[in-house]
């Protein structure tokens, strides 16, 4: 994990959204990054949102004092009590919250965001009950005022913007009358949407230096990749022409050909339906997958790249081969591959 390249995507974001307070999204160990070491790099951010309130004691347990934000509330009175002792900041989305809300003491007082469902239809109170829900909340005494509004965009990535659009008309119409910070804007609806940039925005993605746009790589958004997987060669195999590799023999030697064998599989994390033609790069240069992955290896087609020696550097991802083009290769996204990657995978900081 790159702390520099970290520090720069948060000044990115600042540039794009410069009277927008920063959310910085570091849920799901921070996509794969490492929760602490990337809390740590994005120490300049406002905040911290995570999904769950086991992300968020982590924070607190490792000295973190930042505001930090539960995407997915709190399940239970015991969760809500956590929330309140530890000064997190739950997302408000069912009615039952309410209830609990409003039966807790008047201190200590909390933070709480209420959670709009604009067209998502994950979690949130639908535009028509807004108004009733902020009531109730305005209501509690044990809840700082006014309460932030937040909702969260379902498609802003997508060109024609139809949807993004209709979400962003709703939200306004429901919080017309309302006091409160306004957080909208996702990774996509960051960069694409300025109208989302509200008090807070919520980029998560980009914070890694990936794009959320298909068509697009992080590079081209001025971001710069802190993840970088990587392994080595630990042998080399000449194929004669018609000789098959791996599992079930998916690709061919159409000519006398040399396959490199890399010490990485889907035990490490590395997608299964990497096909033949994934890209990699092998000592600085750009190669290919050959063959189906397996759980400990990948095999490379090195044929022409004489220069490539059992030790060499295997680049799955990251400066040298972007996320987003492993992913397209693979049919997902690149969120789940740096997600995915496993716990035997060594870490290791640079940048700081």
């Amino acid at each position: 994990m790159d702390a520099a390249a970290l520090k720069h995507n948060l000044s990115r974001i600042r540039e794009l959204a410069p009277g927008s307070r920063v959310l910085a999204v570091i849920k799901a160990n921070a996509y794969g990054h490492g929760l602490l070491t990337t809390a740590a790099a994005l120490e300049g951010a406002d905040g911290f949102a995570v999904a769950r309130i086991e992300e968020a004691l982590a924070l607190r347990e490792a000295g973190s004092r930042a505001r930090i934000v539960l995407l997915e509330g709190f399940r239970d009175a015991d969760g809500l009590a956590v929330a309140a002792r530890q000064g997190f900041e739950p997302f408000v989305h069912q009615a039952w919250q309410l209830g609990l809300l409003e039966s807790l003491p008047a201190a200590p007082k909390l933070r709480v965001w209420l959670k709009i469902d604009t067209g998502m239809h994950r979690l949130g109170f639908a535009p028509g009950e807004v108004a009733a829900a902020a009531a109730r909340l305005a209501a509690c005494r044990a809840v700082v005022q006014p309460a932030g509004l937040a909702t969260h965009l379902a498609d802003a990535e997508n060109a024609d913007g139809a949807g993004t659009r209709a979400q962003l008309e709703a939200f306004a119409a429901a919080t017309a009358s309302l006091p409160g910070e306004r957080s909208i804007a996702n990774s996509a609806g960051l960069v694409a949407w300025p109208e989302s940039r509200a008090d807070w925005v919520r980029p998560g993605i980009m914070l890694y230096g990936i794009s959320p746009f298909p068509d697009r790589t992080g590079e081209a958004l001025g971001l710069k990749p802190a993840m970088t997987f990587e392994t080595r060669v630990i042998a080399l195999r000449d194929l004669a022409a018609g000789e098959r590799v791996g599992y079930g023999g998916t690709w061919t030697a159409a000519r006398p050909s040399r396959i490199a064998v890399a010490a990485v599989g889907y035990g490490d994390g590395y997608p299964r339906s990497a096909g033949n033609g994934t890209p990699v790069a092998v000592a600085g240069v750009a190669a290919a997958v050959a063959g189906r992955p397996s759980m400990d290896m990948l095999t490379i087609d090195v044929t022409g790249l004489p220069q490539v020696d059992i030790g060499d550097r295997v680049e799955l991802w990251g400066r040298e081969v972007p996320v987003e083009r492993v992913a397209a290769a693979c049919g997902t996204i690149a969120y789940e591959l740096t997600c995915r990657v496993g716990r035997r995978v060594v870490y290791s900081v640079s940048g700081a």
